[in-house]
């Protein structure tokens, strides 16, 4: 409905603002009510009679029908609740499918109960699609915000109030909010998601309206507001239409707080765990929560994933006789990095953002980053969920990403590799890999292909140690793996190669063979002393077979008659076997 009137201050007979005679916005909330209301209770209700409950990949948590840890118990309520109460406008943010939503919705419905507040919830990421047409960006956030009080407050006036007659524009979100607030009995917290969706114009126009209206709230504009979304708003970059680029900072200078949602913690994992474990009576074995937590480091879809992988897909354990052990995780993580869900979909396309790679290629060599590489590039890795500071160490943020990472970026080349590394070459009747004949048709293959392939790569730096990895990773696929691990200036890449001896897979005896992948920045025999001492503690820790270590000369004058060769070694009582590339 249109309004005819802005209404005054003062409270009618409802509780909404307005004086008698005068139209106001609001009828009591009983006229309005939806004979349907309680059915999506009652539909619930029946879900959870009637349907195992399992791990949730796919949009917000129903604790009705997925495993779900409280959404509160994973941020500091107490410093929420106060920003709230204290007028605070913020952002959060975390990564892709970490909780987000399903905590903004738990906490406008909690405000909701409280009856102090009169909390909304919208999601604007259709309006990315308008990009720098202001116009039909506000028209697509307004219809949003209508069909969120409709559903959320059952108040078809409410809803009504975002239209009017004039055209959608640069200040139709304003006018709308200051007319909410002005109508409201109580004051309004908003919780907007998704919003560095927006692109160009589109997203400057959203923050510079709701800057212009900040100093009308509580009475004239929301009481508090939340901006949520993957990035901190700092992090935005804006590029107009008019060609002018500028940060989210600017456009949006009244931030007070910015809070990341965090990943779960081992406790959360367990808890969460414990769950299914209650629910079917299928036990986990005491060896999987810590491989769990090193394959994930908590990311919560990750982990949701993974379990859901090996509950409810792995055939072996429908039966929920059957405990999950240490292998059937195992077998889990490998078929969710084949597969490539969308979220590790997403997490690929990052990578090809000049932002990214200007960090993540150093983290691939371990080398240290560039000193033209900003805080800003390394925060917003952080902010992706792709690294995590540990130790005051910067690393890929868990394991399933240490091993997509290298993958995604070579899943061309690993199909161009078949006939290359086909795994009965290299095969002894014994069933063991003859790594010197796999290393030895590595080091032709990167003298006939190294050039035109690191051409086709935006990660040349990297591109030797991802073109070793490619090789393997066809080696492997064949049934072995590969762990990886990298790390800021440690001038190297450590492989771990497991391959099965017996007809009992990775249960049974293995050969374990590590690789330490070095680029000469000196001499050789000063990288070869240095990498020798490295890769001897390296294979100690992983309980190694076979030591091999890879010294890639990348300077283009050298002739290749120099560059390759093999030698072997003794340090520290374990045979190391040198190339060169």
């Amino acid at each position: 409905m249109a309004i005819a009137a802005m209404p005054r201050r003062g409270y009618g007979r409802d509780g909404l603002r307005g004086v008698a005679g005068e139209p106001r916005l609001l009828a009591p909330a009983s006229a309005y009510a939806l004979p349907q209301r309680n059915l999506s209770v009652q539909r619930l209700q029946v879900y959870d009679d009637s349907m195992e409950r399992f791990f949730n990949t796919a949009g917000p948590n129903q604790p009705a029908l997925h495993y779900t840890l409280p959404p509160l118990e994973r941020v500091d309520w107490a410093e929420l609740s106060w920003l709230i109460d204290a007028q605070r406008y913020f952002v959060l943010h975390a990564p892709r499918q970490t909780g987000k939503t399903g905590l903004l919705l738990h906490l406008a419905q909690q405000l909701n109960e409280t009856g102090r507040y009169r909390a909304l919830y919208v999601n604007i990421e259709a309006a990315q699609a308008a990009r720098n047409d202001v116009g039909a960006a506000m028209g697509t956030i307004l219809s949003t915000l209508a069909r969120s009080v409709a559903l959320q407050w059952h108040s078809p006036q409410w809803a009504s109030a975002a239209f009017d007659s004039t055209s959608p524009n640069a200040d139709s979100l304003t006018t709308l909010l200051q007319r909410w607030s002005l109508a409201s009995d109580k004051p309004l917290v908003l919780f907007i998601d998704e919003v560095d969706a927006l692109v160009g114009d589109a997203l400057v126009s959203l923050l510079r309206q709701i800057r212009a209206g900040y100093a009308q709230r509580p009475m004239a504009f929301p009481h508090s507001m939340v901006l949520c979304g993957v990035r901190d708003v700092r992090d935005y970059r804006i590029h107009r239409s008019d060609g002018e680029v500028i940060t989210g900072g600017s456009a949006f200078n009244i931030k007070s707080e910015s809070i990341r949602l965090g990943d779960f913690t081992q406790a959360q994992m367990a808890a969460l765990l414990a769950q299914h474990t209650e629910t079917t009576g299928q036990t986990f074995d005491d060896s999987v929560l810590p491989e769990l937590w090193e394959d994930t480091r908590g990311q919560p879809w990750l982990v949701n994933a993974l379990a859901f992988e090996a509950c409810f897909r792995l055939p072996a354990l429908r039966d929920r006789s059957c405990p999950v052990t240490l292998e059937h995780l195992r077998q889990a993580r490998e078929r969710l990095i084949l597969r490539c869900d969308t979220h590790l979909d997403q997490l690929a396309d990052k990578l090809r953002e000049p932002r990214v790679r200007s960090v993540i290629e150093p983290v691939l060599q371990g080398e240290d980053l560039p000193t033209d590489v900003g805080d800003d590039n390394r925060q917003y890795c952080i902010d992706l969920g792709l690294l995590a500071r540990r130790d005051g160490a910067l690393l890929v943020a868990n394991r399933i990403y240490r091993e997509v990472l290298p993958r995604t970026l070579t899943s061309v080349l690993q199909d161009s590799l078949q006939g290359h590394a086909e795994p009965r070459w290299y095969v002894r009747a014994n069933g063991r890999l003859d790594m010197v004949a796999l290393l030895t048709a590595f080091q032709q293959f990167f003298r006939e292909h190294s050039e035109s392939w690191l051409d086709r790569y935006s990660y040349k730096e990297a591109g030797p140690q991802l073109l070793l990895q490619a090789f393997l990773q066809r080696v492997v696929n064949g049934g072995g793996r590969i762990a990886r691990e990298y790390g800021l200036g440690m001038g190297r890449t450590d492989l771990f190669l497991q391959w099965p001896l017996t007809p009992q897979g990775f249960v049974g005896p293995l050969q374990r063979v590590v690789l330490e992948l070095k680029v000469l920045h000196s001499t050789r025999q000063y990288t070869l002393e240095q990498g020798m001492a490295q890769i001897v503690r390296y294979g100690d820790q992983c309980g190694a077979d076979e030591a091999h270590l890879l010294l890639f000369d990348r300077n283009p004058h050298v002739p290749w008659e120099q560059k390759l060769y093999r030698s072997e070694h003794h340090h520290a009582g374990r045979a190391v076997m040198a190339w060169g590339m």
